[in-house]
């Protein structure tokens, strides 16, 4: 195992959860309202509470991943949400989906691997005694 390999985890956090935060302010910028709209124009019943549900994982959590608390769990809604976004947007309208795919692989990774030891979590986290 490579020196830097325990790090990995921190990079992946920086680039999923930065990309995920950026999208996150974007859509709060336009509000629940606007963000609702564009799912209900895909299809998404109940659009509002999804957009609620979308832009709290993509803010709150995409600081949770960017601070390396709770990521496993984090990562792992991302995932779901790059899974819809693909196959109920991008693949139904025929459009290229490749930074979705990106996101999905990097949330999976993040699911795998966790915190990392750059991470808030580790400050938390008991050694064995």
């Amino acid at each position: 195992m490579n020196a830097l390999t325990p790090y990995a985890a921190f990079f992946m956090r920086l680039a999923v959860g930065g990309v995920f935060l950026l999208h996150g302010i974007g859509k709060f910028e336009r509000g629940i309202g606007a963000t609702a709209h564009l799912l209900a124009g895909v299809g998404f019943p109940f659009a509002t509470i999804f957009a609620v549900i979308l832009m709290t994982i993509e803010t709150i959590g995409a600081i949770c991943v960017l601070l390396g608390i709770l990521t496993r769990a984090w990562a792992a809604a991302m995932a779901v949400v790059m899974i819809v976004a693909i196959l109920a947007v991008k693949v139904r309208n025929g459009m290229n989906f490749e930074l979705e795919a990106l996101l999905l692989a990097g949330a999976v990774t993040l699911v795998a691997l966790g915190d990392g030891p750059l991470s808030v979590a580790v400050r938390f986290k008991q050694s064995p005694t």
